[in-house]
């Protein structure tokens, strides 16, 4: 089938006999959402970075402007990114260092690029005098697979950020690694230096689809991650699965949905297989080489091998399976893909990211890091030894930065209150822009485009835009083609 558009709509209409179809496919059938589907075809998933539309900015132009906002800001959200890996999955397209070898030399490995982060800190701080009391919403330690630190590491890394930036009583700590790097006396000692919030890569519990994405830790190690956090007492664990892995089907993601139920994780982030280059949608960073899976060639020869690669309509299934069966078991979405009890607050640091009365500077601190104020977003370097001239030399390795025109400054405020599933407010609007109202061109032509099509609703007596449930599934690929 050559037409990519027939070849889409063939993949979406294949589903498995055995589970229902999802709303979600009639949708996107529509002739008129013929762009969402093209979209959605090249599996982007997530909102993760939102980029402006002026390129090639200067440097220093982002500095400024992050250190203005800084100076009379709410807390923020800081990341540290420690980019160690001892393997690379198959979909893996994150700028990751691996790390093999006797556990010395690993060690002495990680330990350089622990180094390397706290310098880079150091230049965040020189340069930028209001970042250094900016209070700290939450602060992530993530990857990579940060849980490979030494306990001598996590402590130093710690402590230097603690005594440099300014944590408050209400500053979260959260901390990534994978359910092999996550051993006891590790997870012990983070209760001991003040992290309460856990991110595990667990991906799925069917061993056969871990192997094939190449991943090396099974379901019984994941069982143990979630028997050992509860037993401590950690305040939120979350644990991230996929959907759409080579092999997988909707039954096995039912089996993974009826674990974390059974455990009843607090938080869930379920995501889409995406092997689109993330430098093509800017959905993610990307490091400098693709996966595995990223060659067509390979996942041609994969299939011819008798693997099975879930079609469009079986990973719609997988998604409502997931999405469906937490909302039943006491979840809330919150934003796109972020699953959280309800007895629990949504994600603290997307909610300083996102929400439509927050959406406040971020700062990410290593390599690939994303960070981002209001009037602009700076990336930086993913190239390891680029990184380690540039701090080796004193300066700041941000690659690229863009800046945000009128129209894209409000455009991006409407696509991260969009990606919040929760209803857009025309008096937060007003308030940020200048009385500007969301019901005004040149927005109401696209909210109104939208509710023809079904994708949301609007209620100009509240002031406010809501989503369907059609437009909730499909709202990263309306905020990536509409605005």
């Amino acid at each position: 089938m050559s037409d990519p558009y027939e070849a889409a709509l063939a993949s979406l209409n294949s589903i498995d006999p055995a589970h229902p179809r999802p709303a979600v496919v009639d949708v996107l059938a529509a002739r008129e959402n013929r762009r969402l589907l093209e979209y959605v075809a090249l599996d982007p998933f997530g909102a993760h970075v939102f980029p402006g539309d002026i390129p090639d900015a200067p440097v220093d132009s982002f500095l400024d402007d992050l250190n203005t906002q800084l100076a009379d800001t709410r807390p923020i959200h800081l990341w540290s990114y420690i980019p160690t890996c001892s393997y690379r999955c198959r979909f893996c397209q994150y700028p990751v260092v691996l790390v093999k070898g006797a556990p010395e030399v690993t060690r002495a490995k990680v330990d350089q690029w622990v180094d390397l982060n706290i310098r880079e800190a150091q230049l965040w701080l020189d340069r930028l005098p209001n970042l250094r009391e900016a209070p700290i919403g939450e602060f992530n330690v993530f990857g990579g697979t940060p849980s490979l630190m030494s306990l001598d590491a996590v402590a130093r890394l710690l402590d230097f950020y603690r005594s440099n930036f300014a944590f408050t009583p209400d500053t979260a700590i959260r901390f990534e690694g994978d359910p092999t790097t996550f051993t006891k006396p590790l997870l012990e000692f983070l209760l001991e230096q003040g992290c309460r919030k856990l991110s595990c890569g667990v991906q799925s519990f069917d061993d056969p689809v871990l192997r094939l994405s190449g991943r090396e830790h099974s379901e019984v190690e994941c069982r143990t991650f979630l028997d050992n956090t509860r037993q401590l007492g950690f305040d939120w664990v979350t644990v991230d699965l996929m959907y759409g892995l080579l092999d997988q089907t909707v039954d096995s993601v039912g089996r993974d949905l009826d674990i974390v139920t059974r455990y009843e994780v607090p938080g869930l982030v379920c995501t889409k297989l995406h092997l689109r280059s993330y430098t093509d949608t800017r959905t993610g960073v990307a490091g400098d080489r693709p996966a595995a899976w990223q060659f067509a060639s390979y996942r041609e020869k994969l299939a011819n091998d008798g693997h099975h690669w879930p079609t469009l309509g079986e990973q719609y299934q997988m998604r409502e399976v997931l999405a469906g069966g937490l909302t039943m078991n006491g979840y809330n979405e919150h934003p796109t893909m972020y699953f959280h009890r309800r007895e629990h607050a949504p994600e603290k640091w997307k909610a300083i990211m996102v929400d439509q009365d927050r959406q406040d500077a971020e700062v990410a601190i290593g390599l690939g890091g994303s960070s981002s104020c209001r009037q602009s977003e700076a990336m930086t370097e993913v190239n390891a030894n680029r990184y380690i001239e540039a701090v080796e030399a004193g300066i700041l390795p941000l690659s690229s930065v863009t800046r945000f025109g009128q129209r894209a400054k409000e455009s991006r405020s409407i696509k991260m209150a969009l990606s919040t599933l929760q209803p857009v407010r025309d008096d937060l609007h007003r308030e940020r822009f200048g009385g500007r109202s969301l019901f005004d061109d040149p927005w109401a032509d696209t909210f109104a485009a939208l509710e023809r099509r079904s994708l949301l609703y609007t209620d100009r007596s509240a002031g406010t835009v809501h989503l369907t449930p059609a437009g909730e599934v499909l709202v990263e690929a309306i905020m990536n083609t509409e605005f």
